[in-house]
């Protein structure tokens, strides 16, 4: 019973917020040229979300990120807490990339779409891969991305296979790869479940990798080993 009012309550919220900040987060893509305005109104989704969770978030490593600086953001992903903390843990401006079947759901589809987010169809490969990269390139300045190498949430916390496309993205950009490890949301609200529980996820922000200076293969490994090396 217990498992069952706590999946009803974090949907009550995820429901009631999506509802109340839909309109003025659609309204600020559409206004702003950059969209920063909407980003923020993510971030106070991501705040509340937290709260009503009993999540405390803690972060170390925030002295890594140079402010300004466009970044691609590698980080593991163990549950849906992940990108609520992110959000406000890193404190730079960024967009995701998502995969497309995001985009149906009703109204906060809409919203990333309106937010600038970038989209992609797992399904199309190369040409998936292509678009995103054009999509990267008309961000404004300071701008990055955030994406989630494995592709999925990981069923027990441990780290997933690496897919190339962030590496791909981040090589033909020229920018400057950010590792970023989530400690503790495998815990906090793991997959296959909507029962959560209160308690730390901890965000550890790594010193940035140059994307250009080693071989594919090498970065991908380095970039793990670091993700790795606080989980």
């Amino acid at each position: 019973m217990l498992r069952l009012l706590k999946a009803a309550w974090i949907l009550f919220w995820a429901i009631l917020l999506t509802l109340i900040l839909f309109f003025p987060i659609v309204i600020a893509a559409l206004l702003g040229k950059r969209g920063d305005a909407a980003f923020h109104g993510t971030q106070i989704y991501a705040w509340i979300i937290l709260k009503v969770c009993g999540i405390r978030l803690k972060v170390r490593g925030r002295e890594n990120i140079e402010p300004g600086q466009r970044y691609v953001i590698l980080s593991n992903h163990a549950s849906y807490l992940d990108p609520p903390a992110l959000v406000l843990a890193l404190g730079l401006q960024y967009r995701w990339v998502i995969k497309k079947e995001l985009r149906k759901v009703p109204l906060f589809g809409l919203a990333l779409e309106a937010s600038r987010n970038l989209f992609i169809d797992r399904s199309k490969g190369s040409d998936a891969l292509e678009s995103i990269k054009r999509g990267v390139g008309q961000l404004p300045d300071g701008t990055g991305i955030l994406i989630f190498p494995e592709g999925t949430r990981s069923w027990d916390g441990k780290l997933l296979p690496f897919k190339k496309g962030g590496f791909v993205i981040a090589q033909d950009g020229e920018l400057p790869i950010l590792p970023v490890t989530i400690c503790g949301s495998h815990q906090r609200l793991p997959k296959g479940s909507a029962a959560f529980s209160r308690g730390d996820i901890e965000i550890v922000i790594h010193p940035p990798m140059a994307s250009g200076a080693l071989p594919l293969d090498d970065l991908m490994t380095d970039v793990r080993n670091s993700i790795a090396s606080s989980l």
